[in-house]
Protein backbone atom coordinates (compact mmCIF):
# COMPACT_ATOMS: atom_id res chain seq x y z
CA UNK A 1 0.00 0.00 0.00
CA UNK A 2 1.40 3.30 -0.99
CA UNK A 3 1.86 5.89 1.69
CA UNK A 4 -0.18 8.98 1.71
CA UNK A 5 1.29 11.57 -0.66
CA UNK A 6 2.47 14.78 0.97
CA UNK A 7 0.71 17.70 -0.53
CA UNK A 8 3.07 20.45 -1.61
CA UNK A 9 2.46 23.86 -0.24
CA UNK A 10 1.90 26.62 -2.71
CA UNK A 11 4.27 29.47 -2.00
CA UNK A 12 5.09 32.65 -3.79
CA UNK A 13 8.12 32.65 -6.07
CA UNK A 14 7.82 36.19 -7.16
CA UNK A 15 11.14 37.53 -5.86
CA UNK A 16 14.64 36.07 -6.14
CA UNK A 17 14.82 35.60 -2.41
CA UNK A 18 11.65 33.55 -2.26
CA UNK A 19 12.66 31.62 -5.39
CA UNK A 20 16.01 30.58 -3.84
CA UNK A 21 14.30 29.76 -0.58
CA UNK A 22 11.57 27.46 -1.91
CA UNK A 23 13.24 25.89 -4.97
CA UNK A 24 15.47 22.81 -4.53
CA UNK A 25 18.51 23.18 -6.86
CA UNK A 26 20.79 20.51 -5.37
CA UNK A 27 20.59 18.36 -8.50
CA UNK A 28 21.71 21.32 -10.63
CA UNK A 29 24.71 22.00 -8.34
CA UNK A 30 25.65 18.32 -8.38
CA UNK A 31 25.49 18.25 -12.19
CA UNK A 32 27.68 21.34 -12.48
CA UNK A 33 30.23 19.95 -10.00
CA UNK A 34 30.46 16.71 -11.99
CA UNK A 35 30.91 18.65 -15.19
CA UNK A 36 33.75 20.78 -13.72
CA UNK A 37 35.43 17.62 -12.42
CA UNK A 38 35.27 16.09 -15.88
CA UNK A 39 36.75 19.23 -17.40
CA UNK A 40 39.67 19.09 -14.96
CA UNK A 41 40.37 15.36 -15.02
CA UNK A 42 38.81 14.40 -18.31
CA UNK A 43 35.84 12.16 -19.14
CA UNK A 44 35.22 9.04 -17.01
CA UNK A 45 36.84 5.75 -18.08
CA UNK A 46 33.47 4.29 -19.12
CA UNK A 47 33.15 6.88 -21.88
CA UNK A 48 36.74 6.74 -23.12
CA UNK A 49 37.98 4.68 -26.05
CA UNK A 50 40.54 1.88 -25.82
CA UNK A 51 43.15 3.94 -27.72
CA UNK A 52 42.97 6.61 -25.01
CA UNK A 53 43.34 4.12 -22.17
CA UNK A 54 45.88 1.63 -23.61
CA UNK A 55 49.05 1.81 -25.74
CA UNK A 56 50.71 -1.02 -27.64
CA UNK A 57 54.44 -1.33 -26.90
CA UNK A 58 56.12 -2.38 -30.17
CA UNK A 59 59.75 -1.79 -29.01
CA UNK A 60 61.61 -4.83 -27.66
CA UNK A 61 62.49 -4.85 -23.98
CA UNK A 62 66.22 -4.91 -24.68
CA UNK A 63 66.05 -1.70 -26.74
CA UNK A 64 63.59 0.13 -24.50
CA UNK A 65 65.81 -0.27 -21.44
CA UNK A 66 68.75 2.15 -21.26
CA UNK A 67 71.93 0.36 -20.43
CA UNK A 68 74.81 2.83 -20.58
CA UNK A 69 75.27 5.99 -18.54
CA UNK A 70 75.60 8.06 -21.70
CA UNK A 71 72.17 6.93 -22.93
CA UNK A 72 70.59 7.83 -19.58
CA UNK A 73 72.09 11.30 -19.75
CA UNK A 74 70.84 11.83 -23.29
CA UNK A 75 67.37 10.69 -22.26
CA UNK A 76 67.36 13.13 -19.36
CA UNK A 77 68.43 15.97 -21.66
CA UNK A 78 65.62 15.18 -24.11
CA UNK A 79 63.07 14.97 -21.30
CA UNK A 80 61.09 18.07 -20.44
CA UNK A 81 62.34 19.74 -17.23
CA UNK A 82 60.08 19.70 -14.21
CA UNK A 83 60.27 23.50 -13.93
CA UNK A 84 58.67 23.80 -17.39
CA UNK A 85 56.08 21.15 -16.63
CA UNK A 86 54.89 23.19 -13.63
CA UNK A 87 54.13 26.09 -15.96
CA UNK A 88 51.70 24.02 -18.00
CA UNK A 89 48.02 24.04 -17.10
CA UNK A 90 47.06 21.17 -14.79
CA UNK A 91 43.44 21.18 -15.89
CA UNK A 92 41.52 20.22 -18.98
CA UNK A 93 39.23 23.26 -18.67
CA UNK A 94 39.49 25.28 -21.89
CA UNK A 95 40.25 28.98 -21.77
CA UNK A 96 36.89 30.84 -21.74
CA UNK A 97 38.45 33.70 -23.74
CA UNK A 98 39.71 32.09 -26.93
CA UNK A 99 41.06 35.29 -28.47
CA UNK A 100 42.98 37.51 -26.09
CA UNK A 101 44.39 40.96 -26.80
CA UNK A 102 48.18 40.95 -26.73
CA UNK A 103 49.96 44.05 -25.46
CA UNK A 104 52.37 45.31 -28.06
CA UNK A 105 55.95 46.07 -27.18
CA UNK A 106 57.22 49.69 -27.36
CA UNK A 107 59.13 48.77 -30.51
CA UNK A 108 55.98 47.41 -32.20
CA UNK A 109 53.94 50.50 -31.28
CA UNK A 110 56.37 52.80 -33.06
CA UNK A 111 55.60 54.22 -36.45
CA UNK A 112 57.36 52.36 -39.31
CA UNK A 113 58.94 55.61 -40.50
CA UNK A 114 60.24 56.41 -37.03
CA UNK A 115 61.55 52.87 -36.67
CA UNK A 116 63.38 53.15 -40.01
CA UNK A 117 64.95 56.53 -39.10
CA UNK A 118 66.17 55.23 -35.73
CA UNK A 119 67.64 52.12 -37.35
CA UNK A 120 69.54 54.30 -39.88
CA UNK A 121 70.92 56.51 -37.07
CA UNK A 122 71.96 53.45 -35.07
CA UNK A 123 73.84 52.06 -38.09
CA UNK A 124 75.59 55.42 -38.66
CA UNK A 125 76.66 55.57 -34.98
CA UNK A 126 74.37 58.44 -33.95
CA UNK A 127 73.24 57.11 -30.58
CA UNK A 128 71.44 58.62 -27.63
CA UNK A 129 73.18 59.32 -24.32
CA UNK A 130 71.35 56.44 -22.66
CA UNK A 131 72.47 54.01 -25.37
CA UNK A 132 76.08 55.27 -25.22
CA UNK A 133 76.16 54.83 -21.45
CA UNK A 134 74.71 51.34 -21.79
CA UNK A 135 77.43 50.35 -24.31
CA UNK A 136 80.16 51.81 -22.08
CA UNK A 137 78.84 49.99 -18.99
CA UNK A 138 78.60 46.75 -20.94
CA UNK A 139 82.22 47.07 -22.10
CA UNK A 140 83.41 47.81 -18.55
CA UNK A 141 81.49 44.82 -17.21
CA UNK A 142 82.99 42.52 -19.90
CA UNK A 143 86.49 43.83 -19.14
CA UNK A 144 86.02 43.33 -15.42
CA UNK A 145 84.65 39.83 -15.99
CA UNK A 146 87.60 38.92 -18.21
CA UNK A 147 90.17 40.28 -15.72
CA UNK A 148 88.56 38.50 -12.79
CA UNK A 149 90.74 35.51 -11.84
CA UNK A 150 89.31 32.04 -11.83
CA UNK A 151 88.71 30.06 -8.68
CA UNK A 152 91.80 27.85 -9.06
CA UNK A 153 94.07 30.51 -10.58
CA UNK A 154 96.77 31.98 -8.29
CA UNK A 155 99.19 33.95 -10.47
CA UNK A 156 99.34 37.22 -8.43
CA UNK A 157 100.74 38.13 -5.02
CA UNK A 158 98.04 40.26 -3.44
CA UNK A 159 100.36 41.35 -0.61
CA UNK A 160 102.93 42.93 -2.92
CA UNK A 161 100.41 44.39 -5.34
CA UNK A 162 99.91 48.14 -4.89
CA UNK A 163 96.65 49.73 -5.95
CA UNK A 164 97.31 52.49 -8.47
CA UNK A 165 95.00 55.50 -8.47
CA UNK A 166 93.74 56.95 -11.74
CA UNK A 167 93.83 60.46 -10.26
CA UNK A 168 96.79 62.00 -8.43
CA UNK A 169 95.29 63.11 -5.11
CA UNK A 170 98.35 62.58 -2.91
CA UNK A 171 99.20 66.14 -2.05
CA UNK A 172 100.03 67.97 1.16
CA UNK A 173 97.29 70.50 0.40
CA UNK A 174 94.51 67.89 0.46
CA UNK A 175 92.99 66.72 3.69
CA UNK A 176 92.04 63.08 4.24
CA UNK A 177 88.33 63.94 3.89
CA UNK A 178 88.96 65.69 0.54
CA UNK A 179 90.91 62.69 -0.83
CA UNK A 180 88.26 60.21 0.28
CA UNK A 181 85.44 62.34 -1.21
CA UNK A 182 87.29 62.70 -4.55
CA UNK A 183 88.03 58.98 -4.83
CA UNK A 184 84.46 58.03 -3.89
CA UNK A 185 83.08 60.19 -6.73
CA UNK A 186 85.48 58.69 -9.28
CA UNK A 187 84.49 55.10 -8.57
CA UNK A 188 87.39 54.38 -6.21
CA UNK A 189 87.20 53.91 -2.47
CA UNK A 190 89.69 54.51 0.27
CA UNK A 191 89.02 52.96 3.64
CA UNK A 192 89.41 55.08 6.73
CA UNK A 193 91.83 53.65 9.28
CA UNK A 194 90.54 53.95 12.87
CA UNK A 195 92.32 56.49 15.06
CA UNK A 196 93.12 53.78 17.57
CA UNK A 197 95.46 52.16 15.00
CA UNK A 198 97.40 55.34 14.19
CA UNK A 199 99.21 55.50 17.51
CA UNK A 200 99.74 53.40 20.60
CA UNK A 201 97.81 53.96 23.79
CA UNK A 202 101.06 54.69 25.64
CA UNK A 203 104.76 55.20 24.94
CA UNK A 204 105.64 52.84 27.77
CA UNK A 205 107.15 49.60 26.38
CA UNK A 206 105.17 46.40 26.82
CA UNK A 207 108.00 44.75 28.76
CA UNK A 208 110.17 47.09 30.78
CA UNK A 209 113.71 46.15 31.71
CA UNK A 210 113.86 45.33 35.45
CA UNK A 211 116.27 47.00 37.84
CA UNK A 212 119.67 45.25 37.85
CA UNK A 213 119.50 44.99 41.65
CA UNK A 214 116.64 42.45 41.37
CA UNK A 215 119.03 39.86 39.92
CA UNK A 216 119.82 36.74 41.94
CA UNK A 217 123.52 37.73 41.88
CA UNK A 218 123.60 41.57 41.59
CA UNK A 219 126.55 43.85 42.05
CA UNK A 220 126.97 45.70 45.34
CA UNK A 221 126.20 49.18 43.90
CA UNK A 222 123.06 48.00 42.03
CA UNK A 223 121.71 46.24 45.11
CA UNK A 224 122.35 49.27 47.36
CA UNK A 225 120.74 51.56 44.76
CA UNK A 226 117.63 49.35 44.72
CA UNK A 227 117.40 49.33 48.54
CA UNK A 228 117.82 53.14 48.59
CA UNK A 229 114.89 53.57 46.16
CA UNK A 230 112.69 51.24 48.21
CA UNK A 231 113.57 53.09 51.45
CA UNK A 232 112.82 56.44 49.78
CA UNK A 233 109.34 55.28 48.67
CA UNK A 234 108.64 53.90 52.14
CA UNK A 235 109.63 57.22 53.77
CA UNK A 236 107.29 59.10 51.40
CA UNK A 237 104.41 56.81 52.38
CA UNK A 238 105.14 57.29 56.09
CA UNK A 239 105.29 61.04 55.61
CA UNK A 240 101.94 61.01 53.82
CA UNK A 241 100.29 58.92 56.55
CA UNK A 242 101.70 61.24 59.27
CA UNK A 243 100.31 64.26 57.39
CA UNK A 244 96.84 62.71 57.09
CA UNK A 245 96.90 61.80 60.78
CA UNK A 246 97.92 65.35 61.71
CA UNK A 247 95.21 67.10 59.66
CA UNK A 248 92.41 64.68 60.65
CA UNK A 249 92.73 62.78 63.94
CA UNK A 250 95.07 65.12 65.84
CA UNK A 251 93.22 68.21 64.66
CA UNK A 252 90.32 67.62 67.07
CA UNK A 253 90.47 67.69 70.88
CA UNK A 254 88.97 65.19 73.26
CA UNK A 255 85.93 66.60 75.14
CA UNK A 256 84.06 65.02 78.05
CA UNK A 257 80.38 64.09 77.76
CA UNK A 258 79.24 66.83 80.22
CA UNK A 259 81.20 69.56 78.44
CA UNK A 260 79.96 68.36 75.09
CA UNK A 261 76.32 68.59 76.32
CA UNK A 262 76.85 72.14 77.66
CA UNK A 263 78.40 73.32 74.39
CA UNK A 264 75.53 71.76 72.42
CA UNK A 265 72.92 73.58 74.56
CA UNK A 266 74.85 76.85 74.16
CA UNK A 267 75.03 76.45 70.37
CA UNK A 268 71.37 75.49 70.01
CA UNK A 269 70.18 78.42 72.18
CA UNK A 270 72.18 80.95 70.17
CA UNK A 271 69.86 83.69 68.90
CA UNK A 272 66.93 82.92 71.21
CA UNK A 273 65.55 85.88 73.30
CA UNK A 274 66.80 86.06 76.91
CA UNK A 275 65.88 88.29 79.89
CA UNK A 276 68.74 90.76 79.30
CA UNK A 277 67.86 91.09 75.60
CA UNK A 278 64.19 91.75 76.41
CA UNK A 279 65.15 94.55 78.88
CA UNK A 280 67.50 96.18 76.37
CA UNK A 281 64.75 96.08 73.74
CA UNK A 282 62.22 97.73 76.09
CA UNK A 283 64.66 100.53 77.04
CA UNK A 284 65.48 101.15 73.38
CA UNK A 285 61.79 101.68 72.53
CA UNK A 286 61.48 104.34 75.25
CA UNK A 287 64.53 106.29 74.06
CA UNK A 288 63.23 106.59 70.52
CA UNK A 289 62.15 110.05 69.40
CA UNK A 290 58.42 110.52 69.07
CA UNK A 291 58.81 112.75 66.00
CA UNK A 292 58.17 110.91 62.74
CA UNK A 293 60.45 111.76 59.85
CA UNK A 294 59.92 110.85 56.21
CA UNK A 295 62.32 108.32 54.77
CA UNK A 296 62.11 109.70 51.21
CA UNK A 297 61.40 113.46 51.40
CA UNK A 298 59.99 114.98 48.19
CA UNK A 299 62.55 116.38 45.76
CA UNK A 300 61.83 119.50 43.77
CA UNK A 301 62.45 119.34 40.00
CA UNK A 302 65.02 122.14 39.73
CA UNK A 303 66.17 122.57 36.11
CA UNK A 304 69.77 123.48 35.22
CA UNK A 305 70.38 127.00 34.03
CA UNK A 306 72.06 127.83 30.72
CA UNK A 307 75.16 129.06 32.53
CA UNK A 308 75.53 125.75 34.41
CA UNK A 309 75.08 123.77 31.22
CA UNK A 310 77.74 125.87 29.41
CA UNK A 311 80.23 125.42 32.24
CA UNK A 312 79.68 121.64 32.28
CA UNK A 313 80.28 121.50 28.54
CA UNK A 314 83.52 123.51 28.91
CA UNK A 315 84.73 121.19 31.68
CA UNK A 316 84.09 118.10 29.56
CA UNK A 317 86.01 119.66 26.67
CA UNK A 318 88.94 120.55 28.91
CA UNK A 319 89.01 117.00 30.36
CA UNK A 320 89.14 115.53 26.85
CA UNK A 321 91.99 117.91 25.86
CA UNK A 322 93.96 116.97 28.98
CA UNK A 323 93.49 113.26 28.20
CA UNK A 324 94.74 113.71 24.61
CA UNK A 325 97.72 115.78 25.80
CA UNK A 326 98.58 113.06 28.30
CA UNK A 327 98.57 110.44 25.53
CA UNK A 328 100.84 112.54 23.29
CA UNK A 329 103.18 113.21 26.19
CA UNK A 330 103.39 109.44 26.88
CA UNK A 331 104.27 108.80 23.23
CA UNK A 332 107.16 111.24 23.44
CA UNK A 333 108.36 109.80 26.73
CA UNK A 334 108.20 106.24 25.36
CA UNK A 335 110.76 107.21 22.67
CA UNK A 336 113.32 107.86 25.42
CA UNK A 337 112.40 104.59 27.14
CA UNK A 338 113.24 102.27 24.23
CA UNK A 339 116.17 100.65 26.07
CA UNK A 340 114.12 99.97 29.20
CA UNK A 341 111.21 98.67 27.08
CA UNK A 342 113.58 96.36 25.20
CA UNK A 343 114.87 95.02 28.53
CA UNK A 344 111.30 94.45 29.73
CA UNK A 345 110.41 92.61 26.51
CA UNK A 346 113.56 90.47 26.74
CA UNK A 347 112.84 89.64 30.40
CA UNK A 348 109.24 88.73 29.53
CA UNK A 349 110.39 86.50 26.63
CA UNK A 350 112.95 84.79 28.84
CA UNK A 351 110.29 84.15 31.47
CA UNK A 352 107.91 82.73 28.84
CA UNK A 353 110.71 80.54 27.44
CA UNK A 354 111.43 79.23 30.93
CA UNK A 355 107.75 78.48 31.49
CA UNK A 356 107.53 76.78 28.08
CA UNK A 357 110.45 74.48 28.89
CA UNK A 358 108.87 73.67 32.23
CA UNK A 359 105.56 72.84 30.52
CA UNK A 360 107.39 70.64 27.99
CA UNK A 361 109.03 68.72 30.81
CA UNK A 362 105.69 68.23 32.56
CA UNK A 363 104.10 67.19 29.26
CA UNK A 364 106.88 64.66 28.56
CA UNK A 365 106.49 63.32 32.08
CA UNK A 366 102.69 63.02 31.69
CA UNK A 367 103.08 60.99 28.50
CA UNK A 368 104.67 58.15 30.48
CA UNK A 369 102.07 58.37 33.26
CA UNK A 370 98.80 56.40 32.99
CA UNK A 371 95.58 58.21 32.16
CA UNK A 372 92.44 58.36 34.28
CA UNK A 373 90.27 55.72 32.63
CA UNK A 374 88.04 55.21 35.68
CA UNK A 375 87.31 56.68 39.09
CA UNK A 376 90.08 54.50 40.57
CA UNK A 377 93.59 55.93 40.33
CA UNK A 378 96.39 53.69 39.11
CA UNK A 379 98.67 52.50 41.88
CA UNK A 380 102.13 51.45 40.84
CA UNK A 381 103.16 48.02 42.15
CA UNK A 382 105.66 47.83 44.97
CA UNK A 383 109.20 47.09 43.76
CA UNK A 384 110.48 43.57 44.30
CA UNK A 385 113.68 43.32 46.32
CA UNK A 386 115.65 41.02 48.59
CA UNK A 387 117.83 41.84 51.54
CA UNK A 388 121.56 41.14 51.54
CA UNK A 389 121.24 38.08 53.77
CA UNK A 390 118.62 36.53 51.44
CA UNK A 391 120.84 36.70 48.34
CA UNK A 392 122.18 33.28 47.37
CA UNK A 393 124.25 33.98 44.28
CA UNK A 394 123.11 30.65 42.86
CA UNK A 395 120.20 30.18 40.47
CA UNK A 396 119.31 26.78 41.95
CA UNK A 397 118.86 28.12 45.47
CA UNK A 398 117.15 31.37 44.36
CA UNK A 399 113.56 31.77 45.52
CA UNK A 400 110.86 33.16 43.21
CA UNK A 401 110.25 36.88 43.80
CA UNK A 402 107.05 38.60 42.65
CA UNK A 403 104.13 37.37 40.56
CA UNK A 404 104.32 37.25 36.77
CA UNK A 405 100.52 37.43 36.29
CA UNK A 406 100.22 40.46 38.58
CA UNK A 407 103.14 42.14 36.81
CA UNK A 408 101.50 41.71 33.37
CA UNK A 409 98.13 42.91 34.74
CA UNK A 410 99.71 46.07 36.16
CA UNK A 411 101.55 46.61 32.86
CA UNK A 412 98.25 46.57 30.94
CA UNK A 413 96.81 49.15 33.35
CA UNK A 414 99.93 51.31 33.07
CA UNK A 415 99.71 51.28 29.25
CA UNK A 416 96.04 52.41 29.30
CA UNK A 417 94.75 49.11 27.92
CA UNK A 418 92.83 48.12 31.05
CA UNK A 419 91.02 50.54 33.36
CA UNK A 420 92.18 50.40 37.02
CA UNK A 421 89.54 49.05 39.41
CA UNK A 422 89.20 47.86 42.97
CA UNK A 423 88.11 44.38 43.94
CA UNK A 424 84.56 44.41 45.31
CA UNK A 425 84.22 41.76 47.99
CA UNK A 426 80.71 42.58 49.19
CA UNK A 427 77.87 44.10 47.25
CA UNK A 428 75.76 46.77 48.91
CA UNK A 429 72.19 45.58 48.72
CA UNK A 430 69.18 47.79 49.30
CA UNK A 431 67.72 47.49 52.78
CA UNK A 432 64.17 46.16 52.51
CA UNK A 433 61.83 47.10 55.31
CA UNK A 434 59.80 44.06 56.40
CA UNK A 435 56.71 44.07 58.57
CA UNK A 436 53.83 41.74 59.27
CA UNK A 437 50.27 42.73 58.61
CA UNK A 438 47.89 42.76 61.55
CA UNK A 439 45.45 40.56 59.65
CA UNK A 440 48.13 37.89 59.19
CA UNK A 441 49.04 37.59 62.87
CA UNK A 442 47.91 34.41 64.59
CA UNK A 443 48.30 35.61 68.22
CA UNK A 444 50.95 33.12 69.32
CA UNK A 445 54.03 34.80 67.79
CA UNK A 446 54.99 36.69 70.99
CA UNK A 447 55.27 33.48 72.98
CA UNK A 448 58.26 32.29 70.90
CA UNK A 449 60.17 35.58 71.13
Amino acid sequence: MKGAEIKKRKVSKKTKKSWRKHVDNKDVDQFLDNKRLEERLGAPFSRRSDSELFAIDKIPESKSRLTTKQQKRLALQAKEPVCFALLKPHTAVPDPIAKRNRVKTPEERKNPITRRIQKTKRLNGDLKLKERNAIRDRELADKKRSNKPKIDQFDKDIWQEEKKLHIDVQSEWFTSDTIRHTLANTGQKQKRIPLSLHKKTSVVPAVEAPHPGISYNPSYTDHQDLLANVAKQELELMKKEAHLNRVTTKMFKKVSVEKKGESWIHEMSEGLPTKSSKQEQASGLEDQDSDVKSVNPPVKNVKKTLIKRRKQKEQRKLALERKQAKVEKKKVSDIYKLKSLAKQIAAKEAKEEKLRKKRDKVKALKITEPKMLSKTKFEAPEPDFELAEDLTGNLRKAKPVGNLLKDRFKSLQHRNILAPATRVMKRNKAKVKKFEKATHKMGWEDTFK
